[in-house]
């Protein structure tokens, strides 16, 4: 196809868009003014939309929520929905995760794979449809998502409010071949209030550890007061003797300051990370405190959490064939000498409700006597093999790998599929490659970003001629 040729031509420049939108630290922040989600998010915005204009494309603005790039005519939209805000960074990175660096032929930054390099794969997929002179039967829309990373959406939501519906359509934003279900996800807080304590030896002033709720928390710290810190730090000598995972300490002023460090990953694969809120905790539970309530709140988070994944003494332990076991992530912890809470993040089964899953957590949480306060519910979706746009998007993976045994697949993880009918994910990430998405040096190899970009490119061909 003549158009694929194109995106041969057209490398070096979207390597450099790419590298341009990274440096864009696009984290959602404090609205200002007329920017919903804050000053990065509103560069980023602005960034691809001009991109698309210089590309000699049809761009729109929608009051700074979400905006499109738009090629192709005709009453049916095909949507392509990407989203430019980003996790925050983290730490323990080995490169600057908004310098866009490029080593051995990959891009490091945050953002590279989850979703800015897909988003930039798919507009130059489209320059180089537009340009072959190729006639399309539909409008082909990259919409420019804004908060896809938060709970809320309000920048596609807002989008949809505002802008023509597209009839059906993809994001790149997950893995291949197709995925064809998402499981559900449940955003909530669990609360306890903290009595006030008689005093003692040891005190509990605090713990803070994690960065988003899907997010597996790579480190946390509690400060401790006591009268003598001998005997905690014997306790923390055995423990790190004891354990792979290690703590460290450091004396402020008269508080001992006790930090743990994890490893990174998303919320929807914590297997693959280490979270640091456990770890601190199990480290936690082997000190006394004069509060009974905090020593009760470690208790219950060692006992019912720990390192588990699947919610298996949460009271949500469930199952399905579809899509397998349940998925439990505690992505932030906040306790003072007030209250206690943790920030946690689900998935749950295609062929369950969300209020099942919180009638089963119930059951653990009243006897603790915690407070539920959901902040956030995506029902999940599923699209049967034999659906014209999976059977579609299969057929174009294909033709480009040559991988005829995968099979559509079932993802914990939740994206823009979701907003819109008759949608699924489909790429980046290739079979066999690491996930690297909401981790420290997240990155995208050159020549797989530009083979995606192909397939995208095709894919929009397939559905939209």
């Amino acid at each position: 196809m003549e158009y694929l040729k194109k995106l041969d031509a057209l490398q070096d420049e979207l390597i450099k868009t790419l590298q341009g939108l990274i440096r864009i630290r696009s984290v959602e922040d404090k609205p200002i003014q007329d920017k919903p989600f804050g000053k990065g998010i509103h560069e980023a915005l602005m960034y691809m939309l001009n991109k698309g204009k210089a590309l000699g494309l049809e761009v729109k603005n929608v009051d700074n929520y979400a905006g499109h790039v738009e090629i192709g005519e005709g009453k049916d939209i095909l949507g392509i929905l990407a989203h430019l805000d980003v996790v925050p960074e983290g730490s323990g990175w080995q490169y600057d995760p908004f310098g866009g660096e490029i080593v051995d032929g990959k891009i490091y930054g945050r953002g590279t794979v989850d979703d800015k390099g897909p988003a930039v794969a798919v507009l130059y997929g489209m320059k180089a449809i537009k340009d072959s002179g190729i006639k399309l039967s539909k409008r082909v829309r990259l919409i420019l998502g804004t908060d896809e990373e938060s709970s809320r959406w309000a920048g596609i939501k807002y989008y949809l409010s505002k802008e023509e519906i597209p009839n059906f359509g993809f994001t790149p934003d997950s893995n291949f071949p197709v995925i064809h279900a998402e499981m559900g996800i449940l955003i909530f807080d669990l609360i306890k209030k903290i009595k006030a304590g008689t005093t003692g030896a040891v005190s509990l002033k605090s713990i803070k550890g994690g960065n988003a709720p899907n997010m597996v928390p790579d480190s946390c710290k509690a400060v401790i007061t006591a009268d003598d810190y001998q005997d905690i730090l014997k306790k923390v000598a055995r423990f790190n003797n004891d354990n792979t995972d290690k703590i460290s300490t450091r004396a402020r002023g008269k508080s001992l300051e006790i930090y743990s460090e994890g490893v990174s990953a998303h919320g929807a694969h914590p297997e693959r990370g280490i979270n640091a809120v456990s770890i601190l905790m199990r480290f936690l539970g082997m000190i006394r405190f004069a509060n009974e309530d905090h020593n009760e709140f470690i208790e219950f988070y060692n006992q019912k959490i720990g390192m588990n994944i699947h919610g298996e003494y949460m009271g949500c332990y469930f199952k399905d064939e579809i899509s397998g076991q349940l998925i439990f992530n505690v992505g932030k912890i906040t306790v003072d000498e007030k209250t206690a809470g943790l920030t946690i993040n689900i998935r749950y089964p295609v062929s369950m409700k969300g209020e099942e899953i919180y009638k089963g957590i119930r059951t653990v949480t009243d006897e603790y006597d915690f407070g539920i306060v959901k902040t956030g519910e995506q029902n999940p979706i599923y699209l049967p093999t034999d659906h014209p746009v999976v059977q579609i998007l299969m057929k174009v993976y294909r033709k480009h790998t040559n991988d005829k045994a995968s099979n559509p697949i079932v993802i914990g993880g939740g994206t823009y599929a979701r907003a819109i009918e008759n949608a699924v994910a489909f790429g980046p990430v290739f079979i066999g490659q690491p996930s690297v998405e909401h981790q420290k040096d997240e990155h995208i190899e050159i020549d797989l970003l530009m083979k995606a970009s192909k397939i995208f490119a095709d894919a929009i061909y397939e559905l939209a001629k």
